[in-house]
């Protein structure tokens, strides 16, 4: 994914209209409406806090990076451009959704991208090659995606760092076990499977939570 598409999202503090009027709704276009849902997202992290120069809380960041995430899911593997896609595209609709009433779009964004577990914790799939490999791939996306951060979500991104070095040799193995060069055309299309199935369970912070409780430094799985 270009460096760039990843700068947008924790840079996000929107200015929002006080008195937006404009009717709105959500395109056919899955591109659009993807990026449409996390520019709602965003606005509604952002009119809940009391310093719009306060960065957003991770679990906001998490919602906005979901549709994005489930929209770059193309049969059944993970499709980095299709995610940079909608991020991209996010500023090019952040101004038409905050004038208007984007509060309007809340549940159409809700029915367009659920949260499969609701308020309950994410379960990671029982294959432990999956499991494994879907958090490793969602750990590096969030660390990427949050890099330019500052120290804002430092301590949430170490862990995500620990969790990778943890499964990386374990990963390496199990790869080795199957015959399958990791630097190969097969583990890439293993590593979108992963990722595919990963994303398609809620936001990412909260997989990555479910991730840390199973594969964790301090765990043996």
């Amino acid at each position: 994914m270009p460096r760039k598409a990843f700068l947008l999202l924790p840079a996000t503090a929107l200015a929002l209209s006080a008195c937006g009027q404009q009717k709105l709704a959500l395109a056919q276009d899955p591109i659009e409406r993807a990026a449409t849902c996390g520019v709602v997202a965003a606005a509604q992290a952002r009119s809940a806090t009391t310093n719009i120069r306060a960065p957003l809380s991770l679990d906001a960041q998490g919602q906005i990076m979901h549709p994005a995430l489930v929209t770059a899911v193309e049969g059944d593997r993970f499709s980095v451009t299709r995610a940079a896609e909608v991020i991209n595209k996010m500023p090019e609709v952040e101004g038409k959704v905050t004038s208007g009433k984007f509060e309007t779009l809340a549940a159409p964004c809700d029915q367009a991208f659920p949260e499969p577990s609701g308020a309950g914790p994410v379960a990671l799939p029982d294959d432990a090659f999956t499991a494994r490999v879907g958090c490793y791939e969602l750990g590096g996306f969030m660390n990427r995606a949050l890099l330019e951060s500052g120290d804002a979500y430092a301590a949430k991104l170490t862990d995500y760092g620990a969790i990778r070095r943890e499964l990386d040799p374990k990963i390496g193995a199990a790869l080795s076990q199957r015959g399958v060069s990791s630097r190969g055309d097969q583990a890439k299309a293993l590593r979108e499977e992963a990722m595919a199935t990963m994303v398609k369970l809620g936001s990412p912070t909260k997989v990555l939570d479910a991730c840390l409780d199973r594969f964790g430094p301090d765990r043996t799985t």
